[in-house]
C-alpha cells in the first residue's frame, strides 16, 4: 500500500537569542490512506511542531525546515507558499486542539464552514455551497444542521464545536486528516464520541489521519501504527499492537507506567518518568534520554556519547532508539514492564 503522506528526514528549527532550537530533528514516517498514525510523547516532544510543519504553517522569517514532506505526490517543503495554500483544505486539512478558540466567536459556524469550501470552489452559488455545508453538518452528527448553520460558536456545546471543526476540515474531502489533540478539553463520553466519528468517517472518506496526543489510552482505541516522540527525535516506531504491547524503549515504558491499567498490580504505585524534558536548545549528547533513563548505566557508556539510530526491534516493521543490548532489554522488560502489568 502507498502511503499518502511520506515524510523523510524532517528538520525544524528556530533561531532564538538563546540559541537555536530543534524542535524537530530527523523524523521520518508515513501514513497511507485509510490508516491511522499516533503520534505521542511529552508536552516539548515536537509533535505539534510536525503537524504544522505538514501543513506548511510555519512562518518562514521564524522557523528553517529542511527533509521531504510529500502530500499525494506533491512536495511540500520549498514549496510556494500560494501553491501551498491550494493543497491546504483540498489535499490536508487540520483540526486544532481548541475549537473554541479556533472558531470566530463573531460569525455563525456555518458562514465559518462555507469559507473554507468556497476558498476551494469560487465558482459554487451560495445555495449550493450552502446545502453542501449543511449536509456535512449533519453527517458529523450536528443535530438540526439546517437551523445550527445560523448559530454562532458559544451556541454549541464543547463536543459540537469540536464536530464544526471537524466539518470544516473534511468539507473540501481531503485525503490527509491532522488532529492535534481533538478530544483533549472534552469530557470522555463526547471524547469517545469524537473518536468514533473520526473512525468512521475515515471509513467513510479513506481518509489518512495524523493523531495528535500525549493520551496513551485514545491512541490505543483508534491508531494502527504508532510513533512515539522525544526532544524532536522518533525514539520508538511500529503498530500500535507492537509499541503499546510489546515496547522496546524504556522512554515508552515511562510513558506506559504512567497510565492505570486493569491489569495491573494495585498495590504498585504509578510510576512518573523522573526529570523533565530537555531543553531543545541544549539536547544532552548522545541518547537524548539518558538523563532521566534508569537504564542507562547497563549499555556500556554509549548512551553518554553516542546518539542512537532507530533500529529493528525484534518483529517487522517495529524499529526503536536505544543502546540497551537486547538481552538486558528483554530482561528489563520482563521484571519491571510485565511484572506491573505495564504491558496492555
Amino acid at each position: 500500500m502507498d502511503p499518502y503522506l511520506r515524510v523523510d528526514d524532517l528538520r525544524v528549527s528556530f533561531g532564538t537569542a538563546d540559541g537555536t532550537v530543534r524542535a524537530v530533528d530527523g523524523v521520518s514516517f508515513a501514513v497511507p490512506r485509510g490508516r491511522t498514525l499516533g503520534v505521542v510523547g511529552e508536552s516539548g516532544s515536537g509533535k505539534s511542531v510536525t503537524s504544522l510543519a505538514l501543513l506548511g504553517l510555519h512562518d518562514p522569517r521564524r522557523a528553517t525546515v529542511t527533509g521531504q514532506i510529500t502530500v499525494g505526490g506533491h512536495q511540500l517543503v520549498g514549496r510556494p507558499e500560494t501553491e501551498v495554500r491550494r493543497l491546504r483544505g483540498q489535499e490536508m486539512a487540520l483540526i486544532f486542539q481548541d475549537p473554541l478558540s479556533a472558531l470566530h466567536p463573531y460569525y455563525p459556524v456555518g458562514r465559518q464552514v462555507t469559507e473554507a469550501y468556497r476558498v476551494h470552489h469560487p465558482r459554487a452559488g451560495r445555495a449550493q455551497t450552502r446545502r453542501h455545508v449543511v449536509e456535512m453538518l449533519g453527517r458529523v452528527g450536528i443535530p438540526q444542521p439546517q437551523r445550527r448553520y445560523d448559530q454562532y460558536p458559544h451556541e454549541f456545546s464543547g463536543g459540537m464545536r469540536q464536530r464544526a471543526m471537524i466539518a470544516m476540515a473534511l468539507v473540501n474531502g481531503p485525503a490527509l486528516l491532522i488532529a492535534d489533540e481533538p478530544a483533549t478539553a472534552l469530557d470522555v463520553t463526547v471524547q469517545a464520541q469524537i473518536l468514533d466519528l473520526l473512525a468512521d468517517l475515515q471509513a467513510e472518506f479513506d481518509t489518512a489521519i495524523v493523531l495528535i496526543s500525549h493520551d496513551l489510552g485514545v491512541v490505543a482505541q483508534v491508531a494502527d501504527d504508532v510513533l512515539v516522540m522525544y526532544a524532536g527525535r522518533a525514539v520508538e516506531q511500529g503498530s500500535a499492537e507492537q509499541v503499546l504491547r510489546r515496547p522496546q524503549h524504556p522512554y515508552t515504558w515511562g510513558l506506559l507506567s504512567s497510565v492505570p491499567s486493569l491489569h495491573g498490580d494495585a498495590a504498585v504505585d504509578l510510576a512518573a518518568i523522573p526529570g523533565h524534558p530537555p531543553s531543545l536548545i541544549d539536547v544532552p549528547a548522545g541518547c537524548a534520554f539518558h538523563p532521566r533513563c534508569r537504564y542507562a548505566e547497563h549499555a556500556g557508556g554509549r548512551c553518554r556519547t553516542q546518539r542512537p539510530e532507530l533500529t529493528p526491534g525484534g518483529t517487522p516493521g517495529h524499529r526503536m532508539a536505544c543502546h540497551l543490548p537486547a538481552v538486558e532489554r528483554a530482561r528489563r522488560y520482563a521484571e519491571d514492564v510485565v511484572r506491573v502489568g505495564v504491558a496492555r
